[in-house]
């Protein structure tokens, strides 16, 4: 794990189990427990036209928002066929993605169980085994509806958790599902015009009640993740952390007046990502690109399933 030191830039090289020591009782981690579900499905048109489609959303037991890949756009109310009679009638766009409906007495959920593909980030280079189903999913995963991992979480197992809380550490989560979104590079020059695709987050009023008392009592709120970030600073924007169940299209990027958070822990993201714009909006343009640099120099591994980043504010004496 490298550590960064917000203003200084003061770059250190350790091992993530080195956080039960970076953190006091007190602090509070945020974690998104969002879990990933098998939205990557493979079939045909009903004209016989091979498809892949990606779930975007699960909208109710029938319907889902999906990416549809095919040689020729479905047309709506055109049929799409699937592994043991299963069926989908396209319906109307939303945006770029398609709204299907599962036809007969299967459920979306039972239809991505039974038949469904991890879907893996773009970059890594093979086909999903069934160990990804768990592999890409952190320890805490509870709530079904991404179909990218929080992969900061990936760090983390029980064991570790356990002795985080048993230093006092106090532990919340929150809900953000990740879209496939998150992939998608910046494409235009002005990033003020570059739009976020909708994500679906949760902060409930316990997450709220733990920040409150992380603050009353000297603690740093550290978020584990982007989505993490995002989520908090979502239902932060009016100045006060309050509850917030819906959607969030928050760009973060240089200058944004970060107003819930004090730290985080991040993995290394793709260039020319919203991601990384992040990440440099927290951590200061020059210290993460420095830090960057200095990741590679060092052999850190970076993406989804590669090393870690603690960004922090300057050590207080005696904190």
């Amino acid at each position: 794990m490298l550590k960064l030191e917000r203003g200084s830039g003061a770059i250190r090289d350790g091992r993530f189990s080195d956080l039960v020591d970076e953190l006091h009782a007190g602090d509070l981690l945020v974690f998104n427990d969002t879990r990933v579900i098998p939205a990557r499905l493979t079939g045909c048109k009903s004209t016989g036209g091979k498809i892949e489609v990606l779930v975007e959303r699960v909208e109710d037991d029938r319907r889902v928002l999906a990416h549809i890949k095919a040689s020729k756009s479905p047309c709506e109310g055109s049929l799409l066929l699937f592994d043991n009679g299963v069926e989908a009638t396209v319906g109307l766009r939303v945006g770029e993605f398609y709204r299907l409906e599962f036809s007969g007495n299967r459920t979306v959920t039972s239809v991505l169980e039974s038949q469904g593909h991890v879907p893996l980030p773009p970059y890594i280079e093979r086909q999903d085994v069934e160990e990804d189903r768990e592999r890409y999913q952190t320890v805490y995963a509870r709530s079904p509806g991404a179909v990218a991992a929080p992969t900061a979480g990936l760090h983390f197992d029980n064991p570790l958790l356990s002795r985080l809380a048993d230093r006092g550490v106090d532990l919340a989560h929150i809900t953000l599902h990740v879209g496939a979104g998150t992939f998608q590079p910046l494409r235009v020059d002005d990033v003020s015009k570059h739009r976020m695709h909708p994500e679906r987050l949760t902060v409930g009023e316990d997450v709220v009640a733990a920040v409150e008392r992380c603050r009353a009592t000297g603690g740093r709120v550290v978020a584990v993740g982007t989505t993490s970030v995002r989520a908090l600073e979502s239902a932060g924007t009016s100045g006060t952390l309050k509850p917030y169940s819906g959607e969030t299209r928050l760009f973060i990027t240089p200058r944004y007046t970060f107003r819930v958070i004090d730290a985080m822990i991040t993995n290394f993201h793709l260039p020319e990502s919203t991601l990384l714009m992040l990440v440099c909006a927290f951590g200061g343009y020059e210290p993460v690109m420095n830090a960057y640099r200095h990741a590679v120099v060092a052999g850190y591994r970076f993406y989804s399933y590669g090393d870690a980043m603690y960004i922090h504010e300057v050590e207080k004496a005696g904190g």
